[in-house]
């Protein structure tokens, strides 16, 4: 058994992380670092880039739409070439603050749209299939599902499914809205047990009880969720003492 442990990092507002990011960054396996769309700025990348460095950890880009006021949590429709060129800007700063990316992750707002968008979804795998033509190597895609998963292929980039620890799921496979009852969950036994499950018969508690079938090759934490230092560091025991390898597909 094997999975990747990935955490949205280097989220800086106004100059004040959001997040211990030192000690996620020592328990995770790949890092999705905000570029400066919802959050993050030059130092934040460049701490991120040297904390990867030193812990090990694949660097994933994390664009979203240019929304700092909402964190980018807001459903914004720019228009497809506005898109496309804001995640290049973002994409470019990450790299130019010295990472080397591995993959990309949309976030927030961005993150649901190119799930059920599918022109957001173009738009914006357009924009990582540039930046993999001045690689020369295709950047996976890390997602949900959804309009994105047939953007990628038709690009001919990788996708790798993800599922969230500590995030409520709705029986149809949904994230539970943050502003619904359930959205969150912050117990570092349950988010412990819960990636062992993932990862052994790949089910999930729903938040009517059920479970559900979630496929995931790399499993989330949020780095501003309540007590995610605590979440991270159980369920890296659990998947360890469970006999999982925890390590980074890219």
């Amino acid at each position: 058994m094997r999975v990747d442990l990935n955490a949205d990092l280097g989220e800086t507002v106004d100059g004040v992380p959001t997040a211990d990011d030192e000690a996620m960054f020592a328990v995770i396996t790949s890092a999705n670092v905000a570029c400066g769309g919802h959050a993050g700025d030059e130092a934040s990348m460049r701490a991120s880039v040297d904390r990867a460095a030193r812990f090990g950890v694949a660097i994933g880009a994390h664009p979203s739409y240019d929304d700092r006021a909402n964190f980018g949590r807001v459903r914004r429709d720019p228009p497809a070439g506005e898109l496309r060129a804001s995640m290049a800007r973002q994409l470019d700063a990450l790299e130019a603050a010295g990472a080397q990316l591995r993959y990309v992750k949309p976030h927030g707002a961005l993150y649901h749209a190119v799930s059920a968008d599918a022109a957001q979804a173009r738009a914006v795998v357009a924009a990582v299939a540039d930046h993999s033509a001045r690689l020369g190597r295709p950047l996976p895609v890390l997602g949900l599902g959804g309009a994105i998963v047939e953007a990628a292929a038709s690009a001919g980039l990788p996708f790798i499914p993800e599922a969230f620890l500590d995030r409520g799921y709705t029986a149809d496979g949904g994230l539970v809205p943050r502003d619904h009852p359930g959205a969150l969950v912050d117990d570092p036994v349950r988010v412990a047990d819960r990636a062992v499950r993932l990862v052994a018969d790949g089910t999930v508690e729903t938040v009517d009880g059920s479970r559900i079938a979630v496929r995931a090759a790399s499993l989330c934490l949020h780095g501003d969720t309540p007590a995610a230092v605590a979440m991270a560091q159980a369920v890296r025991a659990a998947l360890d003492a469970a006999g999982v390898e925890v390590r980074a597909p890219w």
